[in-house]
Formats: structure tokens, sequence, C-alpha cells
């Protein structure tokens, strides 16, 4: 079962780079305060900006206690240029492409930009 979930979230997480970097658009949720945030299922005293690669990711993912966000596009070049650093300076990782029981990779801000820039250069 384990394994399945990790192999199933470098997938997502796969088709998050792929798809972003042809859309060039991530996938937020947000409310009147804010966006999403939340706490890491893998590292303790860390903080996790969960986003999608589409619309409908996100939306699936906007229930129980998130019920009152909605889905909110970010430009990719801005995430990159912009949330990436932000993110980065404050501590916060990134989760990927989490599925509507908010499981998936959690990964380091660098990293995800790294693996984004790769797929723009293709």
């Amino acid at each position: 079962m384990e394994l399945d979930l990790t192999i199933n979230s470098i997938r997502r997480y796969e088709k998050f780079i792929k798809r972003v970097s042809e859309s060039k658009m991530v996938w937020g949720l947000m409310n009147e305060k804010g966006w999403c945030i939340c706490e890491s299922n893998e590292y303790e005293d860390t903080e996790v900006m969960p986003f999608w690669s589409d619309e409908a990711y996100a939306r699936q993912c906007a229930i129980n206690e998130w019920s009152h966000n909605k889905p909110t596009s970010i430009p990719l070049d801005v995430f990159m240029n912009n949330w990436i650093y932000g993110m980065n300076e404050e501590g916060i990782i990134v989760g990927i492409n989490w599925n509507a029981k908010l499981i998936g990779l959690e990964v380091e801000p660098f990293d995800l930009l790294d693996d984004l820039e790769d797929a723009l250069k293709r």
C-alpha cells in the first residue's frame, strides 16, 4: 500500500511538471484570508503549501476543512520567479498534485524549480 502511494505521488509530480510547463499555469487554493497552507505529513514543524497542475485537481481538495477555498491560478513565470523564492526564504515546502486525501509529494522549492526549468528547456 505504502509503495503504491509513493508511486502514484511520483506519477502525479511528473504530471504536474509536464502540465504546468505546457499550460504555463499553476493552481493553488485560496480563501479570503490567503492561500492554503498546512502541516507537513513528512517533516516535523514544517509547513507545506500545496499546488496543482489543473483547476479540477485543486477543486477535488477544496473539501472538508478546505471547503471554503477556491482554486486560483498563478502564472508559471510568477510562480517560478517569486513564489519559489518566497517559500524557500520562509522554510515552506511545496506539496505537488496532492490527491483528495491530501497525500502527495512534498518537495523543497528549489528542487521543484530545477525540475520546472529542465522541463521548460525540452
